[in-house]
């Protein structure tokens, strides 16, 4: 195959049915559109900051859904809002519940596509695994996820509801003239749900930017962290327009294996990868990268791996993620044993690298890292339902 020939399949986008009243969601907005859509709406252009800054923490400080809750707008503004605009959310379908706390919500977009959103608590933070597209174009082997096709982008919106869902879910939006609560039960991102953030660039940078304002859901960004599986050319925007941690799903420390497990190592290759991440613009020891690690029996877990991959990064601040492969009904690999995990572990934190062992989180409902899949709800559904609603 040519190496100009895209290796992911085209995107099949299915038009989306728009709500039957015609008006704009806010949620997902940057400032500057929402500004530019008061305006057109009819909002006098010298108050549109004022209003911009209002709405905004109506919906993302308050956790407000409802124009008529805004109290500090003028009664006939709240009108003009409530023809116009509406503040919607994705729709949680189904909400699993794990042993561990872990929760894992099926969440149905506009045209009826349902993605997963997992919510994992932890010791002094929660963090929040969100989906950026429906499906996914890549065709990693060892990923569940990834035997499905990719459907379409996620909106902005469709982003940040993920986020907005959960904190519902979760009761978690402060309550006017009580105390600050600064602990935060959803205190990290991880784009690590279904698809590609990188595929999605645009509408993933700006659902950031409304996760990141201040104002609002005021997630600094160094707690947010994107997993990208190497699409090199955005790697130095994703430094340059979002500005945050960044996670590489890496695997395997030579071409052979990694064009195998992650295909889209055809295109980019370990040493074109490995370059743009020695030029990340935020590289420094006080922000590392993260190299995710999915330790497989037999195929990348040897003692050699280990020490390819510590000569791979040399010069790289980096930890490196150590994963138990989370096996799959039909899955083609083997989880490693523990021993072989922790000498593995062990050649790299000797090498002088953080290699912690992830703990498999939420197994039991299907919400562990590369298990994320909503083919059993989707069953539920006729291919021709999807489609006529899709067309609505």
């Amino acid at each position: 195959m040519p190496m100009s020939a895209p290796i992911t399949q085209d995107v099949l986008t299915i038009p989306r049915k728009l709500p039957e009243t015609g008006r704009t969601n806010i949620v997902g907005l940057t400032r500057d559109e929402l500004r530019d859509v008061l305006i057109a709406a009819g909002t006098p252009e010298k108050q549109a900051k004022m209003r911009v800054g209002q709405v905004w923490q109506w919906i993302y400080h308050w956790g407000v859904r409802d124009f008529a809750g805004m109290t500090n707008l003028a009664k006939d503004y709240r009108a003009l809002l409530a023809e116009n605009f509406e503040i919607s959310l994705p729709e949680i379908v189904t909400r699993q519940i794990s042993e561990d706390g872990t929760r894992k919500y099926l969440v149905r977009i506009a045209g009826g596509h349902e993605v997963e959103t997992v919510y994992i608590p932890e010791e002094g933070r929660g963090t929040l695994c969100v989906s950026s597209q429906v499906g996914c174009t890549l065709t990693c082997s060892f990923c569940h996820t990834g035997t499905q096709k990719l459907v379409r982008n996620l909106t902005a919106g469709e982003i940040v509801g993920q986020l907005l869902l959960a904190r519902d879910d979760l009761g978690e939006w402060p309550v006017q003239g009580a105390p600050k609560d600064e602990a935060r039960l959803v205190s990290n991102i991880v784009l690590m749900g279904m698809g590609e953030p990188l595929y999605n660039f645009d509408a993933v940078r700006d659902a950031m930017k409304v996760c990141m304002d201040n104002e609002g859901l005021s997630l600094s960004r160094r707690r947010i962290t994107l997993s990208t599986s190497g699409v090199v050319p955005e790697i130095a925007r994703t430094a340059e327009e979002i500005g945050c941690q960044l996670a590489v799903s890496f695997h395997a420390t030579t071409d052979e294996v990694r064009n195998v497990l992650v295909p889209i190592n055809k295109r980019w290759n370990i040493q074109t990868l490995l370059d743009a991440l020695r030029d990340y613009p935020r590289l420094s020891n006080s922000e590392r990268i993260t190299f995710e690690y999915v330790m497989l029996a037999g195929v990348n877990d040897s003692d050699a791996d280990a020490h390819r991959l510590v000569e791979l990064i040399r010069g790289i601040p980096a930890k490196i993620n150590l994963i138990p492969f989370n096996e799959w009904p039909g899955a083609p690999y083997k989880r490693s044993s523990n021993n072989r995990i922790h000498a593995f572990a062990d050649i790299v934190y000797k090498a002088g690298y953080a290699s912690p062992i992830r703990t498999p989180r939420g197994e039991d409902i299907m919400a562990a890292c590369g298990q994320l899949k909503s083919a059993t709800e989707r069953g539920r559904k006729s291919k021709a339902q999807i489609a006529a609603e899709a067309a609505g």
